[in-house]
């Protein structure tokens, strides 16, 4: 646990004064969605139609915004020469993993609570008449963008002293990711058109489910990770 909150601790400090790692991430979120604004956008939609839109677009931005959030989990070590060290820190490297989702996390929610009502508002699924379930869309958020934060990381330690690394993190990523895109474009469609429903529930347990497998094993694989 001291390792843990160690690293999470250094990384937020890092986070918090630079402000490159969020600004790029919430920069990045906001252009996709603001181009997928500008290519699906338009009338003659139905409500449902409107959410499952909204949904997809909200979901595709933060994805793509969580890749771009997790190569800076440990490429700003590797640039300063400082990764070796790192991996030599006293404890086991599955705390390493762990501290470092811990210090992506923050960030990644951040940009998750700006984009969540900004897509809703620019697709229009906030004006469809129905009351927004801002609450259950918040726990939504917060599994999904935990899903994503976990698997990218761990990718981004296998992918960190690659050439190609900016191409080859999502491309390795996102295939395991399908099962929690999925999840929340139904979960968030699904609030979106009828409120909190058993449907509802079923898909946020199966993405809890798909959150506590992935950083269990992340956190098992991540020493073979690292020494490779």
């Amino acid at each position: 646990m001291r390792v843990i909150a160690t690293v999470a601790a250094k990384d937020l400090r890092v986070t918090g004064r630079t402000r490159d790692t969020l600004l790029a991430t919430a920069f990045f979120a906001g252009l996709v969605l603001l181009v997928l604004g500008l290519a699906l956008g338009g009338g003659g939609r139905t409500p449902d139609q409107t959410a499952a839109l909204a949904a997809g677009a909200i979901w595709t931005a933060l994805a793509l915004a969580a890749a771009v959030g997790a190569q800076r989990a440990f490429a700003q070590e590797q640039e300063a020469g400082a990764l070796e060290q790192l991996l030599a820190y006293p404890g086991p490297h599955g705390a390493l993993y762990l501290g470092k989702l811990l210090g992506v996390l923050p960030p990644l929610l951040l940009v998750a609570a700006l984009t969540l009502p900004v897509g809703l508002v620019l697709f229009g699924a906030a004006e469809t008449g129905r009351a927004v379930p801002w609450a259950a869309l918040a726990l939504t958020a917060a599994l999904g963008v935990l899903g994503f934060a976990s698997g990218t990381t761990f990718y981004g330690s296998i992918t960190v002293n690659l050439r190609a690394r900016e191409a080859l993190l999502p491309a390795l990523a996102f295939p395991i990711l399908v099962p929690a895109v999925i999840a929340t474009v139904k979960a968030t469609t699904l609030l979106l058109t009828g409120g909190w429903s058993a449907e509802v529930a079923t898909w946020l347990t199966f993405l809890a489910a798909f959150d506590l497998g992935t950083v269990i094993l992340a956190t098992l694989l991540f020493p073979a990770a690292a020494e490779g």
